[in-house]
């Protein structure tokens, strides 16, 4: 049997999380003598065993939140979060997590990085080895498997943290803007190898990214969240087949464009909210007080030197 099929289903049933707000008095959902401030106000979502699922939504939203709900770091004020119809108690190493800072052992060099979480699993040390050599190699770092991450640029760390991860084989996989930190080129690279990686193991990967061309690429589905308190807004199926996702012409297919702008639509009037403007409102219609209450700034006296000229 194929890792990750039949197993590993994920559904979140009316999440909501808060965190404590300092020196306020009512939280951002209005509610009066309430000092919180909520992340997640009811998600309701189901992941498919083995699909490749993509979050999108404007900054603040909520989607790491969730993340880190799914993967048992936190827990949720209300709702529940199930894997096969079982609450999420905690971590396990069935769900392996690539945030968006590489968090490596300092002391450790890149192989030993990538081998740690096998350690964990009580893998041979020459079995170990030899697997974090292989996603090592995966993630173009084979020559610096013996630098210690102070000797790594940042886009160097952040794959070893995705080879770290997927050196465990998880049967879930959660990445919150893995490749951000990667140069445009690595970035291409790293997408097409998680594609083939994900057809090779089948397993079940939770994605976080801003990138809405990354979304249109990598997933089966993307579920675009509203500005916050986050909640589903809606999800979309991608209609690109994945035998057509390796295709240097794909970004340029009617399929890719249409999809993009779709997705587009739906979130764009989240980023607006996000940052106080109406969706409608086009640069120079957008209203910003009534500039004539604005008073000049004081004009500033000559130096005498200048006078005297």
């Amino acid at each position: 049997m194929l890792v990750g099929v039949d197993i590993m289903n994920i559904e979140a049933i009316n999440v909501i999380k808060s965190f404590k707000n300092r020196n306020v008095e009512t939280s951002n959902k209005g509610d009066a003598s309430e000092s919180k401030f909520y992340a997640l106000d009811g998600v309701n979502l189901n992941i498919k065993a083995g699909e490749f699922f993509v979050i999108i939504g404007p900054s603040g939203c909520g989607k790491s939140s969730f993340l880190d709900l799914i993967g048992g770091l936190t827990k949720p004020d209300n709702g529940e979060i199930l894997i096969n119809g079982e609450p999420i108690t905690g971590p396990g190493l069935d769900r392996a997590i690539v945030f968006q800072q590489s968090a490596l052992f300092p002391w450790r060099t890149a192989l030993d990085n990538v081998s740690f979480l096998l350690e964990a699993k009580k893998v041979e040390k020459s079995v170990r080895e030899e697997i974090a050599r292989k996603y090592l190699s995966l993630v173009g770092l084979s020559v610096f498997e013996d630098r210690y991450p102070y000797e790594l640029s940042g886009g160097m760390k952040q794959r070893v943290a995705i080879a770290r991860a997927l050196a465990i084989n998880p049967e879930v996989l959660f990445m919150d803007e893995p490749f951000a930190a990667l140069d445009a080129q690595t970035r291409e690279i790293m997408q097409r190898d998680l594609l083939k990686i994900r057809d090779q193991t089948r397993k079940t990967v939770i994605f976080i990214t801003h990138s809405i061309d990354e979304a249109v690429f990598l997933a089966d589905r993307v579920a675009v969240m509203t500005a916050r308190p986050g909640i589903i807004k809606n999800v979309i199926d991608i209609p690109i087949p994945r035998s057509s996702r390796l295709s240097n012409d794909l970004k340029i297919t009617p399929e890719f464009v249409e999809t993009r702008h779709k997705l587009w639509e739906l979130l764009k009037e989240e980023v607006f909210k996000t940052q106080g403007i109406h969706s409608r409102c086009s640069i120079e219609e957008c209203s910003f007080g009534d500039m004539k209450h604005i008073k000049k700034a004081p004009g500033l006296p000559m130096p005498l030197e200048i006078k005297s000229k």
